[in-house]
């Protein structure tokens, strides 16, 4: 089963970024993309699983962070309202987890375990 993952973690508050809203995207060509899933992290900032049953990689992915939503609920001003992750999922691979170290006023990400 492939599975891919995310974690949110807010570095100004040193906690998850909980209920922030994050969208899975497949690119179909050239620009065009295919929204496959979108949910909110849960209190601990994760979305455990975000590719649905029946979608098979290998391809480009893209995770969509509504960080503007987010600190909007925070009560505070970002400078990024959306956070984009591309990544390329290859053909025998089966576990992807890209975490968000994320600020008001930058982010970070990687390729976790």
């Amino acid at each position: 089963m492939i599975r891919i993952s995310t974690h949110v973690l807010d570095l100004n508050r040193g906690r998850p970024a909980a209920n922030l809203p994050v969208r899975l995207e497949r690119q179909e060509s050239p620009g065009t993309w295919r929204a496959l899933q979108s949910v909110a992290t849960d209190p601990d900032g994760r979305c455990a699983q975000l590719l649905p049953v029946g979608e098979h990689p290998p391809g480009i992915y893209r995770l969509v962070f509504d960080t503007a939503s987010y600190f909007a609920g925070e009560k505070t001003q970002g400078l990024y309202p959306v956070v984009e992750v591309v990544f390329e999922v290859r053909e025998g691979e089966s576990s992807f987890h890209i975490p968000l170290l994320l600020t008001a006023n930058g982010y970070t990400t990687y390729r976790g375990s």
